[in-house]
């Protein structure tokens, strides 16, 4: 059997060296510098930019809701935007709730529509 001794001797040895492996820092830090570049700031850009969008809107913009409410923005102030949906049919919703994508989509087909000549009727 094993020995106090031995098994003193088998668990130094699977310890392997000591001191400090500087090539498992190295690849940490790494690592957190990958994740920071292609996670987190992407995130922050798209955040910023989203609240950016969302406070350039103003008074006759057609807007897409994150719900997907399409409808045309009749007033606005600090947190709130009220948006006709139809004939006078008035909704009041939360700036945030601005689709900043789905809106810059609907909106660059419509230039295009408007460049090609197409209007609503013809489609």
């Amino acid at each position: 059997m094993f020995t106090s001794n031995s098994v003193l001797t088998i668990i130094l040895l699977q310890a392997g060296k000591t001191g400090v492996d500087y090539s498992q820092i190295l690849m940490f830090g790494l690592l957190a510098v990958i994740f920071y570049f292609f996670m987190i700031r992407p995130q922050q850009k798209a955040r910023k930019d989203a609240a950016e969008f969302i406070n350039t809107v103003k008074k006759g913009d057609d807007v897409i809701m994150a719900s997907g409410m399409h409808g045309k923005v009749v007033s606005i102030d600090d947190k709130h935007v009220v948006i006709d949906v139809d004939r006078g049919t008035k909704i009041k919703f939360e700036k945030v709730a601005i689709s900043g994508e789905s809106t810059k989509k609907m909106n660059d087909l419509a230039a295009k529509e408007k460049s090609a000549g197409v209007t609503k009727s013809d489609s």
